[in-house]
């Protein structure tokens, strides 16, 4: 055996992988069911219909699923019906760290309200509420973006306060 190759292991990382619409979940389950480990974080809300009310898992990430999968599994992700391509950033996929992951896993697990919005539909002189920390439930009109961080100023109190929020603590389009 003098021309034998040592082929070795390559370690499993978490990627991103694109999906067709609405292919989330199913792709989660064709994944998990072939022993590729993937996370396609989902939140509950109720969902009313004229005759009912209905409690309904949607995709925190539209069209994105996580996956853990080494070089040679990265082939067989593709192949599983409804995957576009992994994201890639200069050819290779994007690889994210364990701590990303858990992050996004706590968030699912431990908040009954999570939403997901582009910092892109944000646009000064939005109503927006307050969902985290101190100021809980208050309402207010964004005044300045700064990056992932706003300016919001809050009437509610009898005076004008102006606060500084993460983006993940607001929700948009309050009604008044």
């Amino acid at each position: 055996m003098k021309n034998a190759v040592i082929i070795k292991p390559t370690p499993a990382n978490w990627m991103v992988v694109y999906t067709r619409s609405r292919f989330e979940k199913k792709i989660d389950r064709t994944l998990n069911d072939n022993h590729i480990t993937s996370f396609c974080p989902v939140i509950k809300s109720l969902k009313k219909w004229a005759d009912r009310n209905k409690m309904i898992e949607t995709p925190l990430f539209p069209s994105y699923v996580f996956v853990r999968a080494n070089a040679g599994e990265q082939l067989k992700v593709k192949q599983v019906p409804g995957v576009v391509n992994f994201v890639s950033y200069c050819g290779k996929p994007v690889v994210l760290n364990d701590e990303e992951i858990d992050r996004i896993k706590s968030i699912v697990n431990n908040y009954s309200e999570v939403e997901l919005m582009s910092i892109q539909n944000l646009n000064i002189g939005n109503k927006v509420k307050i969902k985290d920390g101190l100021l809980y439930n208050y309402q207010g009109v964004v005044t300045q973006i700064m990056g992932k961080t706003i300016l919001m100023t809050i009437e509610q109190l009898n005076c004008v306060l102006t606060v500084k929020v993460n983006v993940d603590q607001i929700c948009l389009n309050v009604a008044s």
